[in-house]
């Protein structure tokens, strides 16, 4: 199949701002109040983003002016008090332009369809509240891959448009040399992804499937289903022969940024984020000169088995000591404590109550404790500040783009360790962790407890890293290794 319809271009983080660049501001969402007037009609009636689109409308009140308007939904996450509800999609609509009948009662517009959710949308014609008349048009989704070939290790950029919001249409899920990769979520991104793996295996040939799956895994005999028309992908990268393209080491890997922290408050964190052992200044004023103060340092502890789920308390520990200066001021100074990732409160008792602020761990990983051996050797990965939401606390698990499991750190701490057995031919092999998210009270479509290939501008909660590792087999396993 060919990789696209279209070259994608970038796009951004909320799906507004190039929706209204493309079509215009938002409009009311209008009613047929006294029944539909006039006729709509598109051509073409399908098409990929990008597509110049045609309306003409006819039978309508001569010379008067339309809006013409694109209809589609906003998607958030919804996720509170750390816990995982799901997902919601809001009607909105957007102004494509202003249309002005003839004699006749006709009217002609041309537009380029906008990067959005695919499938159905309705494009309508209305006079502020009231909708006059109305059609359809399906948002085609695409699929490119680049590059199309290198060597083992090569990341492998996929860029989806199109995917849609409603049920059997928001979830589709990646496949690689028929092994399960991921699933590919759009929710806030407007039915775009981007994401990439690393290319895997022997040289030759690989296949990627893209699939629609419900329930978790690829729905495989879809032509037989009650909506058989939901497109299917398979492209395919040539792994060539040279130099296997490493990952950076972990400690590049690192997030450079954190886009949602909480505000700062009294006692300000200086950076605003570490991950474990790295050190932080946390300053604050308005304290009694020569006064010696404790910081606090807030968390939680246990672990959601027992007590009926709920089995964690929260807890407080002195971190560091300061003297506030002549003017107020004082600065205190330790290394961040190794703990559960996200969110932790900072506090100082002034004996009139308490100054308050918070910090932020994000996740680190440490190089692998093996990194070259026979089939069968046993490798530790190890991560540190891992975090304990229900959209934190576990890290999902692909070898050479299969997905093998998971491991969950709020018992442990943050403080992740797992144990995996070298597997495959001689060379290089790839593992991937990936953000997954522990539980939620959500059950269709049911995917989110699995690798979430698009974590990096669609995540339900935390903004995490991806951890990518290299392991080189150097031979066949050992008798009775």
């Amino acid at each position: 199949m060919a990789c696209a319809l279209l070259a994608l271009s970038a796009f951004s983080h909320a799906l507004a701002a190039p929706l209204a660049a493309a079509l215009g501001p938002e409009a009311p969402l209008a009613e047929p109040s006294g029944g539909y007037v006039g006729r709509l009609n598109v051509a073409p009636e399908h098409g990929p983003a990008g597509t110049p689109l045609t309306v003409t409308a006819e039978g309508l009140p001569p010379e008067q002016e339309f809006d013409l308007v694109w209809r589609t939904v906003k998607g958030s996450w919804k996720v509170s008090n750390a816990e995982y509800h799901g997902r919601d999609y809001v009607p909105i609509a957007y102004r494509i332009a202003t249309v002005k009948t003839d004699k006749a009662g006709r009217a002609t517009a041309t537009f380029i369809t906008p990067e959005d959710y695919g499938f159905g949308h309705d494009i309508v014609l209305q006079q502020g509240g009231r909708l006059f008349t109305q059609t359809g048009f399906n948002l085609d989704m695409t699929v490119k891959i680049s590059p199309e070939s290198g060597p083992v290790g090569t990341p492998i950029t996929v860029e989806v448009k199109g995917i849609g919001w409603r049920h059997l249409q928001n979830s589709y899920t990646l496949l690689y040399d028929n092994s399960f990769t991921g699933w590919m979520s759009t929710v806030t991104t407007g039915g775009s992804a981007i994401y990439t793996i690393p290319a895997t295996g022997k040289p030759g040939v690989h296949v990627l499937e893209l699939l629609h799956a419900d329930f978790t895994f690829a729905y495989r005999n879809m032509q037989q289903s009650p909506e058989p028309d939901r497109p299917r992908f398979a492209l395919q990268f040539r792994v060539t022969p040279g130099a296997a393209v490493l990952p950076p080491p972990v400690e590049h890997q690192t997030q450079t940024d954190v886009r949602r922290l909480p505000p700062p408050g009294e006692l300000v964190a200086s950076p605003r984020f570490t991950t474990v052992d790295q050190p932080v200044v946390v300053s604050g004023s308005g304290f009694e000169a020569g006064k010696r103060y404790e910081l606090n340092w807030s968390t939680v502890t246990g672990n959601r088995v027992a007590a009926g789920g709920g089995g964690w308390e929260e807890s407080s520990k002195v971190v560091a000591t300061s003297t506030a200066d002549a003017s107020g001021r004082l600065e205190f100074r330790f290394k961040t404590p190794d703990d559960l990732g996200g969110e932790h409160g900072l506090w100082v008792a002034t004996g009139a109550g308490r100054k308050s602020g918070t910090h932020w761990i994000a996740p680190s990983a440490l190089p692998l404790d093996v990194a070259r051996g026979r089939a069968g050797t046993t490798f530790k990965i190890h991560l540190k500040g891992v975090g304990w939401t229900e959209t934190a606390n576990i890290y999902t698990v692909n070898y050479d783009n299969s997905y093998i499991g998971y491991a969950c750190a709020f018992n442990s701490q943050g403080d992740v360790e797992i144990f995996l057995k070298a597997t495959g031919e001689p060379g290089w092999h790839f593992i991937d962790l990936y953000p997954a998210i522990y539980k939620g009270k959500e059950t269709r479509p049911q995917n989110f407890k699995i690798p979430q290939l698009t974590y990096a501008d669609d995540h339900p909660g935390e903004d995490l890293p991806r951890f990518r590792f290299a392991f080189e087999v150097t031979g066949p396993g050992l008798v009775g290794q």
